[in-house]
C-alpha cells in the first residue's frame, strides 16, 4: 500500500527570517536554506519547519475565529517554566485564555500563531 511521510511544515508569515530566527532560538533547530521569500529549519529528524513570506499577511486570532488559525504546532518541553519564559523572552506573546487545565499552555508566535507548550 502506498504511504506518504511528512517531509515537513510551513508557516505563512510576512517576514520568513524572524520567524524562522524565532523557531530556531526556541528549538535548537538550525537554518537549511533561505531566501527573501523562504526560510526552512531542520533538526536532522526528517520534518523540516518553514516559513514563507505571504503578501497581505493576516495573523490568524485566538480563541477567536475571524481569521481561522488552521492549525498549530505542539512541542514537548521538560521544563515548561522555562521554556514558556524562553519563547516570551523571543517575542511569543501569552493570550490570557488557557485551555487544558495546565496540560499545556498556549502561546503566540511573534506572527501571531499558536503553538502548544507541554511536558507530555
Amino acid at each position: 500500500m502506498p504511504e506518504a511521510e511528512l517531509r515537513g511544515v510551513t508557516l505563512d508569515c510576512a517576514d520568513p527570517q524572524t520567524l524562522a530566527d524565532f523557531y530556531r532560538a526556541l528549538t535548537g533547530m538550525r537554518e537549511l536554506f533561505s531566501t527573501d521569500e523562504y526560510v526552512a529549519l531542520t533538526d536532522g529528524s526528517g520534518c523540516d519547519l518553514g516559513f514563507q513570506r505571504v503578501d497581505g499577511y493576516r495573523a490568524p486570532q485566538w480563541p477567536g475565529q475571524d481569521v481561522p488559525q488552521q492549525f498549530h504546532l505542539d512541542f514537548r518541553a521538560d521544563d515548561l517554566d522555562a521554556v514558556e519564559e524562553l519563547a516570551l523572552e523571543l517575542g511569543a506573546a501569552k493570550p490570557d485564555y488557557q485551555p487544558g487545565d495546565g496540560r499545556w499552555r498556549v502561546l503566540l508566535d511573534p506572527a501571531g500563531h499558536p503553538f502548544c507548550l507541554t511536558s507530555s
